[in-house]
């Protein structure tokens, strides 16, 4: 009959049982032999892998920290377009308040129904053409803004595709 381990019954059964296994695998582990030689083709390999792994991180790292500053160049340049784009509305709001208060002006010194109807025709027909030059001005600058805005993420997306060409 073959011999099997039987089952601690006890604690102190368990303990010594652990204790035996582990005195067991102590000593093969000591018989082992660890000044086996690593061969130099296996050395080699495992120095280019390094050395190759870590150029990749670093161009990786480099290539992250420029894309981090595209996109800070970006929301700068996205900050200051607004701050353009307010200041351009309250310019012509102010312009257009100017442009009400010159007629109402002219209106208030008007000696006839004429000369009233007649004043607030010329102001009508010059408004349809300052609110088309203004409308102009809006576009230009709200165009400069898209371009200044989006410049910094298109340089990095150049960059990074004649970095990868390159590679």
């Amino acid at each position: 009959m073959t011999e099997t381990a039987s089952i601690p019954q006890t604690p102190q059964e368990a303990a010594e049982q652990i204790t035996e296994t582990f005195k067991t695998a102590a000593k093969d582990f000591e018989t082992m032999k660890f000044d086996t030689n690593v061969p130099e083709s296996v050395r080699a390999l495992a120095e280019k892998t390094v050395t190759q792994t870590r150029d990749a991180y670093e161009r990786g790292k480099e290539s992250l920290e420029e894309s981090i500053d595209a996109v800070e160049r970006s929301f700068d340049a996205a900050g200051q377009g607004a701050t353009a784009y307010n200041r351009k509305l309250i310019d012509i709001a102010q312009r257009n308040l100017n442009s009400g208060f010159d007629l109402a002006k002219s209106l208030a010194s008007a000696k006839n129904l004429a000369e009233i109807v007649e004043l607030q025709s010329a102001f009508i027909r010059s408004q349809f053409d300052v609110f088309a030059s203004q409308a102009g001005e809006i576009r230009a600058l709200t165009t400069k803004i898209a371009a200044d805005t989006s410049e910094p993420i298109k340089e990095q997306v150049s960059r990074s595709f004649e970095g990868m060409r390159k590679s």
